[in-house]
């Protein structure tokens, strides 16, 4: 079982240097202007060259990314944690200089660690994480004094140590929360790309035959010519000679190739009887379903209970693939049975997955349907597939429920209102012979 850690595993992701660029000039515009405000505004007597000897540092480095990097280079998580960790040592610098954790911009500390909770690696925000604690300790005991007074401002220690607990307490709720946040929407992000890739692939597999029946179109003009040739050569020349023979078998191979691409050619709801490969009874979609997943050891049962008209709805690639996926699931950990119930009534339209296997884990079987949570007590399966199978189905209008089977095993409802999956079969029923 793949468990939910307080920190979700990742490696972080890519980072744009412009961006991070770009931010670094907005604070080093801002720590210029707040110096020289408190200078020459307010006058307090900073210490004015090393302060802004400071603020130039980033300045010269960020001239320095620009002239040797393109705008569209992207960082990786250890570039990206070395850019943080300059700027937390700068501005631990610039406190040390104004006065430590006395100086009300010591909140400042936060910030880089909390943009790294939410676009690095767990690895380099905990580093990053150390780093602005050492720097906020050392900023207790050595500073220069704040420049209030000529004597210079000195704040009670108490003071001074709630300002660097509230620092650390800060540091840990902002850090964690922005963690989970981003890997939440990270998760998400890539569980919905799987989906939409999922449903390309059935969509894909539907157009292949019209994009079937386009070739065979195309090429029975070419291949009618081939076979009135064929014909009269075979008029033309004697029956037993050996070209008589050999048009004679042309002839017939020609008319062969010619039923086949007829036969691609045609639309099955043309035919008579087609429509029902384009509207499907309910139980013919289900078992289009099942189809692929049967395996050797484990049987799948169909067990309809029939009620009052039929349904019939198009054939959806979405529920194909999403009860598929439930049915394979099953069968993986089903020991020798799945059970695929349809029922139905004047309201409602209901299909039920049950297996005999050990039943989903009740840790987290609340959270069932989630991406990339692993439900069963054995080991594999039921991770992003259940988040993709739900995603679909309930795209259809169904509501998706789970849960374990007071006999054993596991099962999984799906319920549709009647009216919305008919209405995808333009509202059609057929009766019970």
């Amino acid at each position: 079982m793949e468990s939910r850690s307080l920190f979700p595993a990742s490696t972080g992701g890519a980072v744009r240097l412009q961006t991070l660029v770009l931010v670094r000039w907005l604070a080093v515009f801002g720590q210029a202007l707040t110096i020289l405000l408190v200078h020459f505004g307010f006058e307090f007597d900073l210490p004015l060259v090393p302060s802004l000897w400071v603020v130039a540092a980033s300045a010269v480095l960020n001239i320095a990314l620009f002239v040797f990097y393109p705008a569209s280079a992207r960082l990786g998580d250890t570039g990206a944690a070395a850019f943080f960790a300059f700027d937390l040592v700068q501005l631990s610098l610039l406190l040390y200089l104004t006065g430590g954790l006395g100086n009300p911009f010591y909140v400042l500390i936060l910030v880089p660690v909390t943009i790294s909770a939410t676009i690095l690696s767990l690895r380099s925000t905990v580093l990053l994480g150390i780093l602005a604690l050492t720097c906020a300790t050392l900023l207790i005991f050595v500073h220069e004094p704040l420049p209030w007074s000529d004597e210079g401002l000195v704040l009670p220690e108490i003071y001074v140590f709630g300002d660097w607990v509230a620092l650390v307490l800060g540091m840990a709720f902002l850090g964690i929360y922005a963690w989970r946040v981003a890997a939440e929407a990270r998760r998400m992000s890539d569980a919905l790309a799987a989906t939409q890739s999922a449903l390309a692939r059935e969509q894909q597999l539907s157009a292949l035959g019209a994009l079937a029946a386009a070739a065979a179109h195309e090429l029975g003009t070419p291949l009618g010519t081939i076979s009135l040739v064929a014909k009269e050569l075979t008029n033309e020349l004697p029956p037993d000679s050996p070209l008589g023979q050999d048009a004679a078998l042309l002839l017939q191979q020609a008319r062969r190739c010619r039923d086949i691409l007829a036969r691609f050619a045609r639309r099955p709801e043309a035919e008579e009887g087609g429509e029902a490969f384009a509207f499907p009874l309910l139980t013919a979609l289900v078992e289009a379903a099942m189809a692929p997943h049967q395996r050797a050891g484990v049987k799948i049962v169909l067990n309809v209970q029939p009620g009052e008209g039929h349904p019939i709805v198009r054939r959806n690639p979405a529920i194909i693939h999403g009860l598929g996926n439930l049915i394979e699931n099953a069968v993986d950990f089903a020991k020798s049975k799945v059970e695929v119930a349809i029922s139905w009534t004047d309201r409602d339209i209901r299909i039920d997955v049950q297996d005999d296997g050990p039943g989903f884990n009740v840790d987290i079987l609340s959270a069932l349907g989630d991406p990339y949570t692993t439900s069963r007590r054995e080991a594999g399966g039921m991770g992003l597939g259940v988040f993709i199978a739900k995603t679909l189905l309930e795209q259809t209008g169904a509501r998706v429920d789970f849960a374990n089977r007071l006999s054993g095993g596991a099962g999984v409802a799906i319920l549709w209102p009647r009216a919305i999956l008919e209405r995808a079969g333009d509202a059609k029923t057929a009766s019970i012979g």
